[in-house]
């Protein structure tokens, strides 16, 4: 098996980026979801409330400042773009911190070629940090409790991934089709692709091998 493709989602909720090879550290895929949008209070807005979120491009600029449609996440004009599609009174901050309000459930999110054959859409409706091509059908859903090697970098497998109505909407065009998440219901217990970890921080470039393994291989190693 190799890495297929590596995102990350530098505005959590908003489009993410295509990367060619991405550091793996203790929070998952440098640069992701450093910025939210959130309500007063500090409840986070996300697509499964407010789909038109994914019509907006989330990135990095060449500071490494993340940026709405191209444009700063502190400038005035990110926070417009924003409320456009949320709230009137939404607004932006930056958190990279690990707390729940950055991910979802864990920082690291793989989806394989056969988990996403299974459902048969297009794999970024899954929003992953690594799609993974080789994996034989749902092999993925054998990985849980494992490792994987990605490259320079090793993540535990804690579970496969719930799903929620995020996989209804078509990335590109923002039309949902409910039909999308009654088969990953009916076909698939409602999960697919796997929540991940970070075991050993690392570089991952498109088309690096990827192995499954036991934990800590290279604590076990390092010790003989």
């Amino acid at each position: 098996m190799e890495v297929a493709d590596l995102w990350r989602y530098p505005v959590k909720s908003l489009r993410g980026e295509s990367l060619e090879e991405a550091e793996l550290t203790a929070l998952g895929i440098e640069g992701d979801r450093l910025v939210h949008a959130i309500r007063p209070g500090g409840r986070v807005f996300t697509t499964r409330t407010h789909p038109r979120m994914l019509g907006l491009q989330g990135g990095l600029d060449a500071d490494g400042v993340p940026t709405v449609e191209g444009v700063r996440w502190d400038d005035a004009r990110a926070r417009a773009a924003v409320r456009a599609v949320t709230e009137p009174d939404a607004e932006l901050v930056y958190y990279d911190g690990d707390g729940p309000q950055r991910f979802d459930v864990l920082p690291i999110s793989v989806a394989t070629d056969g988990g996403v054959a299974a459902v048969g859409v297009d794999g970024r409706r899954f929003r992953a940090n690594v799609y993974v091509a080789g994996a034989d059908g749902l092999a993925e859903r054998e990985w849980v409790g494992r490792e994987l090697h990605l490259g320079e970098a090793i993540v535990g497998v804690r579970q496969v991934r719930g799903r929620c109505v995020m996989t209804t909407y078509d990335p590109d065009t923002l039309e949902q089709d409910i039909t999308v998440l009654q088969k990953i219901y009916w076909d698939l217990g409602g999960r697919t692709a796997l929540d991940c970890y970070a075991l050993h921080p690392g570089r991952i470039r498109v088309g690096d091998r990827v192995e499954v393994g036991d934990y800590w291989t290279l604590e076990r190693a390092a010790s003989r």
